[in-house]
């Protein structure tokens, strides 16, 4: 009789279903109300971007708007000082620090721009917020949505829908006032006496605003913001990132307070599913890291509270690196991160050196199309057009010159007195003094300069052109 391999029945625990779906059978996501530290720090966040982006556009600055693009002028004014179409490559610049800040962010924390300062998420809270004092809490709001209209039903409706119209009007207007002066634009609206232009964009913000904060809210965060596609080619090892412990965590299942998890086989996981309904993207993140993730730190402040309850200890559901799950050490300081904010630290740099030695003069030169001329003097000269901006925020005095302009004389008015802001068109000749030419075509640079502070100058290059048989 041949020998038989026992076989011993083992008894194996999987984490128990969900209960409680983010999503209703309508597909909406209606989230849970909590409190926590991270929830502090993200209204601390996003108040002070409402502050700063409803509150600036009030401020004045020298008897005009503080903070205003001026498109009909082609200035963009910011306090006190005022840039010009020639300094849009620092804006350039901004853009490019703003996107390595983005980059470093992202390598060290993951995605928390998304879930603390984005002005989408946060709009989407504050729509998020009226949703709650109409309707009420999440419970009450699955009901109402459920149940059939009524004059309640419609008096809420109609108190969510008309705040979230008169957040996004605000909105709308205050960004349509920082390219069009704020207050004689709100005048112009209350006294329906606006311009068709501006009612457009102030309609077409205010519609923006109510689709994507009250109606799209994570279609957005999930489907039409590209940092979600590739957020993930940016993380390591030693990313931070929202996680579930999952050692700690299962296997998950309801008990008494009283009753220790490994008593009866379970871990620090109780699946009440306050995580899953405080989501504001309807994901559980117990099932790992997901795309559709904004790193708004919900999750954890409803564990956390959880785990309070319990007796447990908090971070069941923290913010981590995958190689600390693992059970290694989280390293902060990496190549890949060292690199980005040592580039990022580079760049402010060299835009605040940009900034302070900026030309407060603008030169541009324009060739007449005419090649040459003879004048009275039998002299050849050339006939040119010089583009002025007085950039400061006064009057100022500049002087006209040829900078090595050796055997040319300048003809023309040579000395200026601009307005705070200016521009001038100043017809000048320069006529060459040698009677043959050097060559038929020679480099030729025009400067200007204050007359009372002579390091503030600015130089334009152009072309004079002689006959070379003279």
């Amino acid at each position: 009789m041949s020998d038989r391999i026992p076989v011993q029945l083992i008894q194996t625990f999987e984490p128990a279903p969900a209960k409680t779906k983010a999503r209703t059978t309508d597909n909406l996501i209606h989230t849970r109300s909590f409190t926590g530290l991270f929830r502090s720090l993200r209204i601390s966040g996003a108040g002070v971007l409402f502050l700063l982006f409803f509150g600036t556009v009030w401020l004045d600055w020298g008897g005009r708007q503080a903070v205003l693009w001026d498109l009909s002028e082609s200035k963009f004014h910011i306090f006190g000082a005022t840039f010009w179409p020639q300094d849009f490559i620092l804006l350039s610049a901004l853009l490019i620090i703003a996107a390595f800040g983005l980059f470093a962010i992202t390598v060290f924390a993951g995605r928390v721009w998304c879930g603390y300062t984005c002005p989408q998420s946060s709009w989407t809270w504050l729509f998020m917020w009226c949703e709650k004092i109409t309707e009420g809490e999440r419970n009450q709001r699955i009901k109402l949505h459920a149940a059939p209209w009524s004059l309640n039903k419609l008096a809420r409706r109609s108190a969510k829908h008309t705040l979230w119209l008169a957040i996004s009007l605000l909105t709308g207007l205050t960004f349509v006032g920082y390219f069009t002066p704020i207050r004689p634009l709100t005048e112009d609206l209350l006294t329906l006496q606006i311009g068709g232009v501006s009612l457009f964009w102030v309609l077409f913000f205010t519609a923006a605003t109510y689709l994507n904060a009250g109606w799209l809210r994570e279609a957005v965060c999930m489907h039409m913001c590209p940092y979600a596609r590739f957020q993930s080619v940016m993380f390591d090892k030693d990313t931070l990132t929202i996680s579930y412990d999952a050692a700690r965590g299962e296997i998950r299942g309801p008990r008494k307070r009283e009753v220790k998890p490994a008593n009866i086989g379970l871990g620090d996981c109780i699946d009440c599913q306050m995580c899953v309904q405080v989501c504001p993207t309807g994901i559980d993140i117990r099932d790992g890291l997901q795309m559709e993730c904004i790193g708004c730190a919900a999750c954890i402040d409803a564990c956390d509270s959880i785990m309070d309850k319990m007796g447990y200890a908090r971070g069941l559901i923290k913010y981590t690196s995958e190689r600390q799950l693992q059970g290694g050490k989280t390293h902060l300081l990496r190549p890949r991160l060292v690199g980005y904010t040592a580039v990022l630290l580079v760049m402010i740099g060299a835009l605040a050196v940009a900034l302070v030695e900026r030309p407060m003069v603008s030169l541009d030169v324009s060739k007449d199309r005419g090649l040459f001329r003879e004048n009275s003097l039998g002299q050849i000269e050339n006939i040119y057009s010089l583009k002025i901006i007085n950039k400061t925020q006064q009057r100022q005095d500049y002087t006209l010159s040829l900078e090595d302009g050796e055997g040319f004389t300048l003809q023309g008015k040579t000395q200026l007195s601009l307005a705070a802001g200016e521009i001038v068109d100043v017809p000048v000749s320069v006529a060459m003094l040698d009677e043959r030419p050097r060559s038929g075509s020679q480099d030729m640079t025009f400067k200007v300069t204050d007359s009372d502070e002579p390091r503030i100058q600015s130089v334009a290059k152009s072309r004079f052109v002689a006959p070379m048989n003279r």
